[in-house]
């Protein structure tokens, strides 16, 4: 008699992914993952269709290995994307468990403190915004983090939110001073201003996010303030991130001011260089890429402005070797990452290229303008007049001018044929990319 089939749970491949993955990846992006089974059919739904993209990529056949080993070959397995799971992050050690009306807005799961690289220009930050993870509302109320774009501040607003999602029951609003000033503007214009005033006094951790652009703006200001006031006398905790400090808010009320600065006012400073690679490692192992040292070295010292730069350097570097197919080193990246990189650029000749492919092919720098047609002149004559194409600003008559006055139809047919055989050819391909990024050196 055949055995009964196992019914179908996604918690012990949760379980066993769970030991395989590092921590911070599978935080990131298995554990928010939600499971709709129906008989032998698994759905597995996720935030976006980025978390679904880097979902596939990285982690599709561990699962499906896993499902089939566990539950046999005939489960069926799709992939779907449910906005609304952005909407909260689940307790840790909870997965797939959503509780509904504790979070007021959006909450990114993606950041945690298991995945904010510490260093000297961020620590305090992050020491204060743990110590009110731990202790809403009774240290360091209000948390007053400011500095510049793109250093890490919204990370870490979002781990103290993911942190006590985790630890307890706190309700939390989460805000951006243009989201908190549209609502105000709609309260008033439908005449529901006392029910947008319950509903933030209602909460237990109120987060806002780029506060300085409530600054000139009279309703919201008042509105705010009397907000901030009903929540800290209750020992409410209250987290504001800005550009500035207080004191530097132009068009701000000198009362909100005050009640700014009356808790912790932390800044959080441009990465180190060794921060900056650590961050570059941890980014690059989170989404599965394999980052030489070299190159880490390179982006670090290079890109110095704000974390966020970093990140779309490398995220620039990963799309172009996986669309082209091509392995991240320094002259890769030093090409695709020129602008960020402020590398110069060597203005390349005609007759650069043609010394170039000459030597390459050991033919004479002549026969690139000579009248010859046999192969062992006539294809490096070609690769030259693709090579010309693709590194100056030329037209086809000009370039078929420098290689012995051509009519420009015959570049046009040199540079389609290069172009049709390097797709068929990956050692031409190689060939080709090779004197390319040695004429761009």
């Amino acid at each position: 008699m055949d055995q009964p089939q196992q019914k179908i749970d996604w918690q012990p491949i949760l379980d066993e992914l769970a030991e395989e993955v590092p921590a911070a990846r599978f935080d990131a992006w298995i554990r928010p993952v939600r499971a709709i089974i129906e008989g032998r059919s698994m759905t597995l739904n996720v935030p976006s269709r980025f978390f679904l993209d880097n979902l596939r990529d990285h982690h599709e056949k561990a699962i499906r290995k896993k499902v089939e080993q566990r539950f046999g070959e005939d489960v069926t397995i799709e992939f779907g994307v449910d906005p609304e799971l952005a909407v909260e992050t689940p307790p840790a050690g909870k997965p797939g468990v959503v509780e509904t009306g504790r979070v007021d807005g959006f909450i990114d799961h993606r950041f945690t403190f298991a995945n904010f690289v510490v260093g000297p220009s961020n620590e305090f930050c992050h020491a204060a915004c743990r110590a009110v993870a731990d202790l809403p509302g009774s240290i360091y109320n209000p948390l007053y983090i400011y500095g510049g774009v793109g250093l890490g501040k919204t990370h870490l607003i979002n781990a103290v939110a993911n942190e006590l999602l985790n630890q307890n029951q706190s309700k939390i609003a989460y805000r951006t001073s243009e989201r908190f000033t549209n609502e105000l503007i709609s309260a008033i214009r439908n005449g529901t201003t006392q029910q947008f005033r319950d509903r933030y006094r209602q909460v237990d951790v109120l987060i806002v996010d780029d506060v300085q652009f409530i600054a000139g703006k009279a309703s919201t200001q008042e509105e705010f303030f009397h907000t901030f006031n009903a929540l800290y006398e209750v020992r409410k905790q209250i987290i504001l991130t800005s550009d500035r400090p207080p004191r530097e808010m132009n068009h701000l009320q000198e009362r909100l001011k005050s009640r700014f600065g009356c808790g912790l006012v932390a800044d959080i400073q441009p990465p180190s260089l060794e921060t900056r690679q650590a961050i570059l490692n941890s980014k690059a192992e989170l989404a599965g890429i394999e980052l030489p040292t070299d190159v880490t070295a390179l982006l670090a010292s290079r890109i110095t402005s704000n974390v966020r730069e970093l990140e779309g350097a490398l995220t620039r570097l990963t799309a172009h070797a996986t669309l082209t197919g091509r392995t991240i080193d320094m002259d890769f990246a030093r090409r695709v990452l020129r602008d960020l990189l402020h590398e110069e650029v060597r203005a390349v000749t005609v007759e650069d290229i043609q010394k170039q492919v000459a030597n390459y092919y050991n033919i004479r720098l002549q026969d690139m303008r000579s009248k010859k047609r046999t192969r062992n002149v006539a294809f490096p004559r070609q690769v030259a007049m693709y090579c010309s194409k693709q590194l100056t600003s030329l037209s086809l008559p000009e370039i078929g001018e420098a290689f012995g006055g051509r009519d420009h139809t015959t570049v046009l047919y040199a540079v389609r044929k290069i172009d049709e055989m390097m797709k068929g050819n990956e050692s031409l391909e190689v060939e080709v990319e090779r004197m390319i990024q040695m004429l761009r050196n």
